[in-house]
Parts: C-alpha cells; structure tokens; sequence
C-alpha cells in the first residue's frame, strides 16, 4: 500500500480511502466492522465517510454511518492511525438551516459528525457540495473558525465545478482564509470530465484529488451483462440514489464497453475490477481512489488492484473505453 502526501500539504494518506457509505443500509454494523478491519489489515489508513451516509436512506437513517464508523474506531483503538474524512453540506433536518454551507449548519454540522464518530477532532473536514446560496467567503470564514477551534486539521471540497474551486481558492489568498487542499471528484475508466479543467487546477494549486466510484458503481466489476439485469440490493436499485447511479452508468453504451474491456482483461488474466482500481491509481495528480463494498470479500478483490502493473495494450484499451461513450448531455448530471 504506497503512501501518498495530500497535495503540498504535510499529511499522508493511503492510496486507497475506504469509503463507508453502504454503512448502515446494504451492511449491518457487524459486516460494516468486518469490512473496516479487512481494509486495516491490508494497510488502509484513510476513510472517508459524510453526515448523510448510509446511501439510499431516509431522513431517519442521517448519521447512521458515522456512528458505526465512530464505534470501530473506539472499539479497534484506531484512531491515532487513521486519517478520518467526512464531509457536510447534505440535509440532515427538516428545518432551512438544516443543509448548505452556511456558518450555521456548518458550525452544528461539524459538531454532531464529532459526537457521532465519537472523537474530538476531524482530519480532513469537506464540503460536500457547492452552496450558491451562501458566499464563498461565509463557508470559509467557517472553516477557518473550525480549524482554529482545534476541531479540523485540513479542509476539503467535493463536487465542485473548476470554476466555483479557482473561486474559493482565489478568496482563500485574498482573505487569509483556510483552503481547501482536496477535491473530492468523480473519475473512473468511463467517466474522465475532470482531466480537462479540474486535474489541471488541482496539479497547478497543490491540492490533493481524491476520486470516488473508481469502479464506476459496480459497473467495472464485470457484474452486469444486460439492462434486464436484476439491481435490488445494489447501488443501482436503491432508493432515490439509485435512480441518480442509473443516469450515470445504466445503458447499453456503458454495458458494451464495460462488458468489452472485461473481455480483453479477461484473456490476459487480469480482473476488472483490479484493473479499474489499479488504472486510477496510475493516473497524474490523483492522491487516492474511494473503495467501498457491502461485503468484506467484495473489498479484497478491489484491493488486488494495488501495485497492479498494467502494459501499454492493456492501458491503450482502458484509455479508449472512454472515447468510445457517447458524450453526457446533462451537465449537471455530469458533474455529479
């Protein structure tokens, strides 16, 4: 497991980030601990979850990860070794301030991912998305306070467009603010949007970029062969995430070009899924690749993917299956 600084900052992470968000819905606490200690075992020191985690829960379940996430640390000692990641933004209430990046929700965000992760301080705290209705300068002023408070170390974004990144770092520099020193994108095989404006800003700033769905939601794992395929129980049949994972992976151009290159991986030996992860990990710029599972074993295939050599044939067919994908309409969707 190679250990990587977080952009030009002084903090080391694991290549791979365990990420959590099946905790609590797809796996029970118990399988959720299970998953933790494989992940550990194999050397993985950063995890990364978000006060809205588990995925495709109601408002009911708010929190929940965290709390399981929480109790393991506590329990395995862990602490001190990991570099614990979460994130806010998302809506956690009913109420107006109850979501966005206000100094309000931000400030009793960040208070309750501590009592729920049971800890007195959050390595790498990030916005999870952009707020346009709060300025860029009140999210920071926020930030700052947090990290003064000796409650946050460094600060992070996900899902940014370049231009709302180029816009807080810009603020940042003119205000004496804390920065952001990580981007928390999208980026796999199928999808690779971010090389054009996001990698680059992040290479020229010194941030770090930590990818989620490296396995394009499952789609990478050679799972699915057809469209009538049955998704209960996967991301893809969740309650209303799955329905945002289908618009980004669920057609039979994706089907075909993954089914494609788990053929050609296939005759060489080689597993998609350990190829997916092992392909982002050799890409310029990208610090770290957010593995989850629902299941320990799910997690030590993905995991055989570090150190995985690939050969030129082999990254000239990753690299095309990109290029042969109808472009996404949406840009919205794209973005996310």
């Amino acid at each position: 497991m190679e250990i990587r600084s977080l952009g030009r900052t002084g903090l080391k992470v694991s290549e791979v980030c365990l990420g959590t968000m099946t905790f609590g819905n797809q796996a029970d606490q118990q399988t959720s601990f299970a998953i933790m200690d494989t992940a550990d075992e194999a050397g993985v020191t950063f995890l990364d979850t978000a006060d809205v985690y588990p995925l495709g829960g109601g408002p009911e379940s708010v929190g929940r990860t965290e709390e399981i996430v929480g109790a393991w640390l506590r329990e395995r000692g862990a602490r001190n070794r990991i570099v614990l990641a979460t994130k806010c933004a998302g809506r956690t209430g009913p109420g107006p301030n109850d979501v966005g990046l206000s100094r309000k929700h931000i400030v009793e965000a960040c208070e309750a991912s501590l009592r729920r992760l049971g800890t007195d301080y959050i390595d790498l705290y990030q916005a999870h998305s952009p707020d346009p209705s709060t300025p860029i300068e009140e999210t920071l002023e926020a930030f700052t306070s947090l990290i003064e408070a000796g409650k946050v170390r460094y600060i992070g974004c996900s899902n940014y467009r370049a231009y709302q990144l180029a816009d807080a770092l810009c603020t940042s520099a003119m205000n004496g603010l804390a920065r952001y020193d990580s981007d928390q994108p999208r980026y796999n095989i199928l999808f690779r949007m971010i090389e054009e404006e996001i990698l680059p800003l992040c290479q020229a700033n010194g941030l770090g970029v930590i990818v989620y769905n490296p396995l394009a939601g499952g789609m990478l794992t050679g799972r699915y062969r057809s469209l009538s395929e049955e998704t209960q129980g996967t991301r893809f049949g969740l309650p209303r995430a799955g329905e945002l994972y289908r618009r980004r992976y669920w057609n039979e151009a994706v089907i075909e070009v993954a089914q494609r290159l788990g053929q050609f991986m296939e005759g060489r030996g080689k597993s998609l899924t350990q190829v997916a992860l092992a392909w982002v990990l050799l890409q310029p710029g990208i610090t770290a690749a957010i593995v989850g599972a629902s299941r320990p074993e799910q997690l030590r295939e993905s995991l055989g993917g570090i150190g995985l050599t690939l050969d030129d044939e082999e990254i000239a067919a990753a690299d095309d299956a990109w290029f042969a994908l109808p472009r996404e309409r949406d840009p919205e969707i794209a973005r996310r």
